[in-house]
């Protein structure tokens, strides 16, 4: 059974001393349980000084993106060995705001899970189905899509490495969270699907859910066996409401 594992995911949010600020917050009234694992992804810029106050802590710094190459002539982009040496140990990965935003492909993001794993980073493979998608009932094809060709080419044994965010992207930003049991059937496709699909064990992969969680939402999410976490959004800019989601991530 996997610990909880609840990321805030902060995106373009924070100078670097609204950063330090909001890290200090948290800090001061998180009281860390052995049951829930708790990671931080700051904008880049912040992520030395996040680093800096997070080395002492059990809470972990997690990178937004990643570039697939080690260095080279790609500007403005991060590479997994920068990431590392920050003190990164996690990296989020196709997050929906990437693939449609940006135009980043599944072939974009397999290269960069390997990237990722080539670098002892740990991916966080975020999946998900647009609105129009749910609404034609191509939600598990869409998220097969995802999965078999972002994770292609990674080796069973690293799937206990890997976690999954089913993040609906109708869901993501828009105050409308997936019910409890929409989000209970999605994750429970995608453990059938890598069952099937690359022979492991359903229970090896931490399977995380991501869009619109709130304090007054997550209570009820974390009472599905089948979901593992959360990824956070707007509610992780806050040190009460972020923190209260990890306690009740404690206590269901």
């Amino acid at each position: 059974m996997h610990r909880r594992f609840i990321v805030g995911n902060w995106k373009m949010h924070k100078t670097i001393s609204q950063a330090e600020s909001l890290v200090t917050d948290i800090l001061q009234i998180y009281q860390p349980q052995a049951s829930v694992e708790l990671a931080i992804a700051p904008p880049f810029l912040s992520l030395p000084a996040v680093a800096r106050l997070l080395a002492s802590t059990s809470i972990k710094l997690a990178a937004q993106n990643t570039c697939a190459s080690d260095e080279g002539a790609f500007t403005g982009e991060i590479s997994p060995p920068m990431l590392r040496d920050v003190g990164c140990h996690y990296v989020i990965i196709g997050h929906s705001e990437r693939r449609h935003i940006f135009g980043e492909t599944d072939q974009d993001i397999n290269k960069k899970v390997h990237a990722a794993f080539h670098h002892d980073l740990l991916p966080i493979l975020c999946v998900g189905e647009r609105l129009e998608e749910r609404q034609s009932n191509k939600t598990q094809a869409v998220i097969q899509q995802q999965l078999q060709t972002g994770l292609d080419g990674i080796e069973s044994k690293n799937f206990e490495k890997i976690t999954i965010a089913y993040e609906p992207v109708w869901a993501i930003g828009t105050g409308q969270a997936a019910t409890v049991d929409q989000a209970t059937e999605v994750h429970r496709h995608i453990r059938s699907f890598l069952d099937t699909q690359w022979s492991v064990k359903s229970d090896q992969t931490r399977i995380i859910y991501g869009g619109s969680v709130t304090p007054e939402n997550a209570k009820s999410l974390f009472q599905s066996p089948q979901i593992n976490g959360a990824l956070v959004g707007k509610a992780c800019l806050n040190s009460e409401s972020f923190v209260k989601i990890a306690e009740l991530a404690t206590s269901s």
